[in-house]
Protein backbone atom coordinates (compact mmCIF):
# COMPACT_ATOMS: atom_id res chain seq x y z
CA UNK A 1 0.00 0.00 0.00
CA UNK A 2 1.04 3.57 -0.69
CA UNK A 3 -0.46 6.56 1.14
CA UNK A 4 -0.64 10.03 -0.39
CA UNK A 5 -1.21 13.05 1.84
CA UNK A 6 -2.39 16.13 -0.06
CA UNK A 7 -2.16 19.32 1.99
CA UNK A 8 -3.11 22.75 0.74
CA UNK A 9 -0.95 25.53 2.13
CA UNK A 10 -2.25 27.44 5.15
CA UNK A 11 -4.14 30.77 5.05
CA UNK A 12 -2.16 33.70 3.64
CA UNK A 13 -2.02 37.44 3.52
CA UNK A 14 -3.82 39.00 0.56
CA UNK A 15 -0.68 40.50 -1.00
CA UNK A 16 2.97 39.54 -0.68
CA UNK A 17 5.67 42.07 0.14
CA UNK A 18 6.75 42.16 -3.51
CA UNK A 19 3.25 42.04 -4.99
CA UNK A 20 4.01 38.62 -6.51
CA UNK A 21 1.65 35.78 -5.68
CA UNK A 22 4.56 33.40 -5.03
CA UNK A 23 5.76 35.69 -2.22
CA UNK A 24 2.54 35.71 -0.19
CA UNK A 25 3.19 34.69 3.43
CA UNK A 26 1.06 32.96 6.02
CA UNK A 27 -1.11 35.21 8.13
CA UNK A 28 -1.73 34.70 11.86
CA UNK A 29 -4.59 32.27 11.26
CA UNK A 30 -2.44 30.37 8.78
CA UNK A 31 0.24 29.82 11.40
CA UNK A 32 -2.34 28.51 13.90
CA UNK A 33 -4.07 26.28 11.34
CA UNK A 34 -0.77 24.77 10.15
CA UNK A 35 0.16 23.98 13.76
CA UNK A 36 -3.23 22.34 14.31
CA UNK A 37 -3.00 20.21 11.15
CA UNK A 38 0.60 19.23 11.92
CA UNK A 39 -0.42 18.13 15.42
CA UNK A 40 -3.40 16.23 14.01
CA UNK A 41 -1.15 14.46 11.54
CA UNK A 42 1.32 13.49 14.27
CA UNK A 43 -1.40 12.25 16.63
CA UNK A 44 -3.08 10.27 13.85
CA UNK A 45 0.10 8.62 12.58
CA UNK A 46 -0.11 10.54 9.29
CA UNK A 47 3.62 11.08 9.10
CA UNK A 48 5.26 11.18 5.67
CA UNK A 49 8.53 9.52 4.72
CA UNK A 50 9.03 12.11 2.01
CA UNK A 51 7.47 15.45 1.05
CA UNK A 52 7.19 17.39 -2.17
CA UNK A 53 6.61 21.08 -1.42
CA UNK A 54 5.99 23.96 -3.80
CA UNK A 55 8.65 26.67 -3.75
CA UNK A 56 6.09 29.43 -3.01
CA UNK A 57 6.71 31.16 0.31
CA UNK A 58 3.37 30.06 1.80
CA UNK A 59 3.93 26.37 1.06
CA UNK A 60 7.47 26.42 2.44
CA UNK A 61 6.19 28.14 5.60
CA UNK A 62 3.40 25.56 5.92
CA UNK A 63 5.98 22.77 5.62
CA UNK A 64 8.23 24.37 8.25
CA UNK A 65 5.34 24.48 10.71
CA UNK A 66 3.81 21.03 10.14
CA UNK A 67 7.19 19.29 9.98
CA UNK A 68 7.96 20.40 13.56
CA UNK A 69 5.31 17.96 14.75
CA UNK A 70 7.03 14.78 13.58
CA UNK A 71 10.49 13.38 12.86
CA UNK A 72 12.22 14.89 9.88
CA UNK A 73 11.08 13.56 6.55
CA UNK A 74 13.06 14.03 3.38
CA UNK A 75 11.79 17.05 1.45
CA UNK A 76 12.10 18.29 -2.12
CA UNK A 77 11.01 21.83 -2.97
CA UNK A 78 9.65 21.72 -6.52
CA UNK A 79 8.95 24.75 -8.72
CA UNK A 80 6.64 22.65 -10.88
CA UNK A 81 4.11 22.27 -8.03
CA UNK A 82 3.21 25.96 -8.27
CA UNK A 83 0.06 26.16 -10.39
CA UNK A 84 0.24 22.48 -11.36
CA UNK A 85 -2.79 20.84 -12.94
CA UNK A 86 -3.90 17.29 -11.98
CA UNK A 87 -2.01 15.61 -14.84
CA UNK A 88 1.25 17.28 -13.87
CA UNK A 89 0.68 16.44 -10.20
CA UNK A 90 0.11 12.80 -11.13
CA UNK A 91 3.43 12.77 -12.99
CA UNK A 92 5.22 14.24 -9.98
CA UNK A 93 3.73 11.63 -7.62
CA UNK A 94 4.54 8.77 -10.00
CA UNK A 95 8.16 9.95 -10.00
CA UNK A 96 8.42 9.31 -6.24
CA UNK A 97 10.33 6.10 -6.81
CA UNK A 98 13.81 7.30 -5.81
CA UNK A 99 13.62 6.52 -2.11
CA UNK A 100 10.23 4.79 -2.54
CA UNK A 101 8.37 6.38 0.39
CA UNK A 102 5.41 4.46 1.75
CA UNK A 103 3.77 7.76 2.70
CA UNK A 104 4.23 10.82 0.51
CA UNK A 105 3.12 14.36 1.38
CA UNK A 106 2.45 16.98 -1.29
CA UNK A 107 1.97 20.60 -0.20
CA UNK A 108 0.68 22.70 -3.06
CA UNK A 109 -2.06 25.00 -4.34
CA UNK A 110 -5.64 25.15 -5.56
CA UNK A 111 -7.31 24.75 -7.91
CA UNK A 112 -4.97 21.99 -9.13
CA UNK A 113 -4.55 20.23 -5.78
CA UNK A 114 -8.30 20.08 -5.16
CA UNK A 115 -8.97 18.78 -8.66
CA UNK A 116 -6.17 16.23 -8.21
CA UNK A 117 -7.66 14.92 -4.95
CA UNK A 118 -11.08 14.56 -6.57
CA UNK A 119 -9.62 12.80 -9.61
CA UNK A 120 -7.67 10.29 -7.51
CA UNK A 121 -10.44 9.31 -5.09
CA UNK A 122 -12.45 6.62 -6.84
CA UNK A 123 -13.77 5.22 -3.57
CA UNK A 124 -13.53 5.66 0.18
CA UNK A 125 -15.14 7.37 3.12
CA UNK A 126 -18.49 8.72 1.85
CA UNK A 127 -18.68 11.63 4.30
CA UNK A 128 -15.11 12.63 3.52
CA UNK A 129 -15.76 12.43 -0.22
CA UNK A 130 -18.82 14.66 0.15
CA UNK A 131 -16.92 17.22 2.27
CA UNK A 132 -13.99 17.27 -0.18
CA UNK A 133 -16.32 17.66 -3.15
CA UNK A 134 -17.04 21.28 -2.25
CA UNK A 135 -13.54 22.56 -1.55
CA UNK A 136 -10.01 21.83 -0.40
CA UNK A 137 -9.64 24.79 1.97
CA UNK A 138 -6.40 26.23 3.24
CA UNK A 139 -4.73 23.69 5.57
CA UNK A 140 -7.14 21.06 4.24
CA UNK A 141 -5.71 17.53 4.24
CA UNK A 142 -6.84 14.66 2.00
CA UNK A 143 -5.48 11.19 2.83
CA UNK A 144 -5.66 8.83 -0.15
CA UNK A 145 -4.57 5.19 -0.08
CA UNK A 146 -3.56 3.11 -3.10
CA UNK A 147 -3.52 -0.69 -3.23
CA UNK A 148 -0.07 -0.84 -4.82
CA UNK A 149 3.56 -1.01 -3.82
CA UNK A 150 4.68 1.12 -6.76
CA UNK A 151 4.10 4.88 -7.07
CA UNK A 152 4.23 4.38 -10.83
CA UNK A 153 0.89 2.53 -10.60
CA UNK A 154 -0.95 5.43 -8.98
CA UNK A 155 -3.75 6.53 -11.29
CA UNK A 156 -6.91 8.60 -11.38
CA UNK A 157 -9.91 6.92 -9.72
CA UNK A 158 -7.72 4.17 -8.22
CA UNK A 159 -7.34 5.80 -4.81
CA UNK A 160 -9.43 5.31 -1.70
CA UNK A 161 -10.10 8.53 0.23
CA UNK A 162 -9.34 7.42 3.76
CA UNK A 163 -10.10 10.81 5.31
CA UNK A 164 -10.44 14.51 4.70
CA UNK A 165 -9.93 17.07 7.43
CA UNK A 166 -9.57 20.82 7.73
CA UNK A 167 -9.03 23.18 10.67
CA UNK A 168 -12.74 24.05 10.59
CA UNK A 169 -13.77 20.37 10.74
CA UNK A 170 -11.36 19.81 13.63
CA UNK A 171 -12.91 22.74 15.53
CA UNK A 172 -16.35 21.26 14.92
CA UNK A 173 -15.15 17.97 16.41
CA UNK A 174 -15.09 16.10 13.11
CA UNK A 175 -11.76 14.32 12.58
CA UNK A 176 -12.42 13.30 9.01
CA UNK A 177 -12.05 9.58 9.66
Amino acid sequence: MRRLLLLRHAKTEKDGPTGRDRDRRLDERGHRDAQDIGAYMAQGGLVPNHAFVSTAVRTRQTWDIVAKEWPAAAVDHLDELYGAEPGALLGIVRAAVGDDPRTLLVIAHNPGLHEFALALAGSGNAAARQALQDNLPTSGLAVIDFATDDWGDVAFRRGRLERFVSPRLLKEGQDGA
